[in-house]
């Protein structure tokens, strides 16, 4: 979801001659209310991934209420969404996710993504209207940054309030079908071509591969369909599989080697295979260190907030998201901030869907949105940013 817009607020009241980090924090204070609302009804109300109606018809209420133009189910998505602000000038766009997972809710905090990216838009906005900065508008193509906020439980190479050098790994799902033949388990076995068979050597060639990859990579897979009955011959099977990689080249050469495990299962037992892909695959996240320093200091001079911004050793991130393709397409800044939590509630559990409801992890968020909104305004006013933050780009994406 990119949030960027052409109209201008009517219900926020910044005073003239303010700040803009100070304009920041009154607008986004004015509304804590309503954006208190909001997370707690996109908490309370999971939805998965592209079915998340009440969060989208909340979410665009909110902004609509604000006076803000909002372009519903935008991109041929029906629950992505597009609020501008201005036109001219250099582009941001504050990007959001507001699905959460099957069985666990929002055990990974995107009630607080989404929240922090309406308050980092109204942030922006409030201030660019007392400031007079030329706007633009637009999606990904010709976009200045890309800029998106995450909750997070406390982890390896991160600091007091979190991370803002962070790096995610390249993901890919998809499947594997082997059709085999149906027969009489009793009568007839030797009539059949078992699928679960295929699905078994499959699962165990997976295994035995994970023997010969990186550290760094991860293979998950689950027999998704395994046979109805015993005294019928499986005709078909269903193998699903995760692949990580820490960079998108990597993980296609991991993903082919995935796939002989398949094709090997297939020979072995006169199965026939075909693959079908799940989602299109996540890039790995490149985290623009120009923003990626800018941000940091951002928090620590108005926040006290200490982030890791050390480059050289990001936090990498065991999980992925497609920020990461967004990141090819220009320089991007993905944080992550530490919300209160036990020392049991790892993200993607249903300790960190409780934590992720709390008060001080809307307040976390609140504060990691202040922090984007102002390092946004940051790269609309500051020319030598924008040109540092751009040829760093361009460099990471010659490698």
């Amino acid at each position: 979801m990119a949030v960027i817009s052409n109209t201008k607020p009517k219900t926020i009241a910044v005073p003239h001659g303010k700040s803009s980090a100070v304009a920041v924090g009154l607008a986004v204070d004015q509304s804590l209310n309503a954006l208190r609302e909001l997370n707690g009804a996109i908490h309370s109300n999971p939805e998965l991934c592209f079915k998340e109606f009440q969060a989208h018809e909340n979410i665009t209420a909110l902004l609509q209420s604000c006076g803000f133009t909002v372009e519903k189910h935008a991109f041929g998505l029906e629950t992505s969404f597009v609020s501008q602000y201005g036109q001219g000038g250099r582009l941001v766009t504050i990007c959001s996710e507001y699905d959460a997972l099957e069985g666990v809710g929002h055990a990974c905090g995107h009630n607080l993504t989404a929240v922090a990216s309406v308050a980092s838009f109204i942030g922006i906005a409030a201030a660019l209207k007392q400031s007079g900065i030329p706007r633009a508008t637009g999606a990904f193509k010709g976009v200045d940054a890309a800029l998106m906020v995450h909750a997070s439980s406390p982890l390896d190479n991160m600091k007091a309030a979190g991370a803002a050098a962070v790096g995610g790994r390249s993901v890919a799902i998809f499947q594997g079908v082997f059709t085999g033949e149906a027969a009489h388990a009793g009568v007839a076995p030797w009539n059949g071509i078992n699928a679960l068979d295929a699905a078994s050597l499959t699962y165990s060639a997976i295994s035995m591969l994970r023997q010969q990859i990186r550290p760094t990579d991860r293979i998950n897979v689950y027999i998704k369909e395994g046979g109805r009955m015993t005294n019928i011959i499986t005709p078909r099977s269903v193998v699903e599989v995760g692949v990580r990689s820490l960079t998108l080249a990597e993980n296609e050469k991991l993903q082919e080697r995935v796939r002989n495990c398949f094709k090997g299962a297939a020979i072995a037992t006169g199965c026939r295979i075909e693959f079908e892909q799940l989602m299109d695959t996540y890039a790995d996240l490149h985290t623009n260190g120009p923003l990626c320093s800018e941000f940091t200091n951002i928090m620590s001079e108005h926040f006290d907030s200490d982030f890791n911004d050390d480059m050289s050793e990001p936090h990498i991130s065991g999980g992925g998201s497609d920020f990461g393709n967004v990141s090819y397409e220009c320089p991007s800044l993905h944080p992550l901030f530490v919300i209160p939590t036990r020392p049991t509630d790892n993200v993607h559990g249903p300790g960190f869907a409780r934590a992720a409801g709390e008060p001080g992890a809307f307040d976390a968020a609140i504060q990691a949105a202040k922090g984007i909104a102002i390092l946004a305004l940051r790269v609309l006013q500051d020319d030598d940013l924008a040109k540092r933050m751009q040829e760093a780009f361009n460099a990471d994406m010659a490698k």
